[in-house]
């Protein structure tokens, strides 16, 4: 036995490196020659790299999405034999392998199939290069080995990623399209004249190809690390909670106000910018301690009612993901201490410098989607949490007023609260009180408070 170093081939004249992207078989995997083992994604095209040998993978040089050199050694792969580059020779005794006489006429079969097929067609060398369909380099090379038009193969149903022709697809389509006919002709026999289907309908079904979304002049830009983590963590989210929101329009006109009045001050004092975010974030965590049933999580049919109220604060990053560090036992945090926390997680999640049990342990989120201009939103729950609050926009807008002397319009500064909720273990009741309580806090403001 030996070993043989799968590398990174050279994939273009410019081309040096490549995002490794998926690996498509495991250790352990017995692998055939050409055989497809693991994709890359370079900034030019997406492809599959195939095996140069048969064998079993033994070793795994690099992770998804770790960036690979042409030339470096990606895979090891055990082969029988002394072809390859030999790591190790240990003793074996190997016993011969009898094939069974089905298996035998199985892959009698399928030669026979391939060779009539190859007997039939005399197509000449396809150009692929004009389908906007994807297909790895292998494939088109058993497609023009076999004289498969474009039309053909753009009808062969892809079972690989994203709809993707793999080697096993073209394959069962090349041993198969010379017996289409007969197999039709034999269904037609079988079938009672009362019930027979026209031809057009008894034909072999095929599942349309998939259309590429990829057109002539579109720039192709590969997800990052964080951007796949978030991707998971939302879709995972949708299909683990009942989402469902309530929105409440808050008057915060007193805040505003006394915000301007105290906010030149504040940051003399405390060396801080007393921004809305800590106030938000105070009144949230006033409501989690007044209604401990939104701070809980739910585990298989088990609730989990979390003793410390941790409110994890969305915040953007540079390259547009989000990241979201948590204030640990908010509850417990003056105004003073809520500003200095928020303004410090905001400024190391934008230089990259949390820690990472900084954004671990939240029990409830909020995120400010009016810093986007945004009056309202409809956030994704932050598992395993069963709550999440959209700040939309504060906004100057005329509003009727209602006083002893009677009501008139008047210039009002307002936003909404967008809260969305696990449906499963929060009925709307909970979910509708619980916003409720927020805005009354925040509209209550006391103009005169001291911090």
């Amino acid at each position: 036995m030996s070993k043989f170093e799968l590398k990174l081939p050279q994939m273009g004249e410019s081309v040096a490196e490549a995002t490794l992207t998926n690996w498509l078989k495991d250790v352990g995997d017995t692998i055939e020659m050409d055989e497809a083992i693991f994709e890359i994604a370079t900034d030019k095209v997406d492809s599959e790299v195939p095996s140069e040998v048969d064998g079993v993978l033994v070793e795994k040089r690099f992770n998804a999405d770790d960036i690979v050199q042409v030339g470096d050694v990606v895979a090891v792969i055990e082969i029988a034999g002394d072809a390859g580059v030999e790591v190790e020779k240990p003793a074996v005794v190997e016993t011969p392998v009898i094939a069974s006489t089905e298996a035998v006429k199985a892959v009698e079969n399928l030669e026979n199939g391939i060779s009539a097929v190859k007997e039939t067609i005399s197509a000449p060398v396809q150009d692929y290069s004009s389908t906007e369909r994807f297909y790895s380099p292998l494939v088109k090379n058993i497609a023009k080995q076999e004289g498969i038009s474009i039309a053909e193969l753009d009808s062969i149903a892809g079972s690989g990623k994203e709809g993707r022709v793999t080697k096993a697809d073209i394959l069962d389509y090349v041993a198969n399209r010379g017996n289409e006919v007969a197999q039709v002709a034999e269904v037609e026999t079988k079938v009672p004249e009362t019930t027979k289907t026209p031809k057009s309908e008894i034909a072999i079904a095929k599942a349309p190809p998939k259309a590429s979304l990829v057109n002539a002049g579109d720039e192709e830009i590969p997800l990052s690390r964080m951007g796949k983590l978030i991707a998971k963590h939302m879709t995972d989210s949708i299909s683990t909670s009942a989402h469902v929101q309530s929105f409440i329009e808050v008057d915060v006109t007193n805040l505003v106000n006394w915000r301007n009045k105290v906010k030149k001050s504040f940051e003399q004092r405390e060396g801080e910018k007393l921004t809305f975010t800590p106030i938000f974030m105070e009144a949230v965590a006033k409501a989690l301690k007044n209604y401990p049933m939104m701070n809980i999580s739910l585990e298989g049919e088990t609730v989990i009612k979390k003793k410390n109220i941790n409110i994890g604060m969305a915040a953007a990053l540079s390259d547009g993901n989000l990241i979201v560090p948590v204030i640990k036992n908010a509850d417990q945090l003056n105004l003073v201490g809520m500003a200095k926390t928020v303004n410090d997680l905001a400024e190391r999640s934008r230089k990259n410098a949390l820690k990472p049990d900084e954004i671990q342990g939240g029990t409830y989120t909020v995120t400010n989607v009016g810093t986007f201009g945004s009056v309202f939103g409809t956030p994704i729950i932050n598992q395993p949490q069963v709550g999440i609050l959209a700040l939309g926009a504060i906004r100057k807008i005329p509003s009727v007023i209602e006083t002893p002397e009677g009501d008139f319009i008047g210039v009002r500064s307002k936003m909404f609260l967008s809260h969305s909720y696990d449906h499963r273990v929060v009925n709307g009741a909970l979910g509708g009180t619980f916003v409720k309580a927020i805005a009354d806090y925040l509209e209550a403001w006391d103009l005169d408070r001291e911090v």
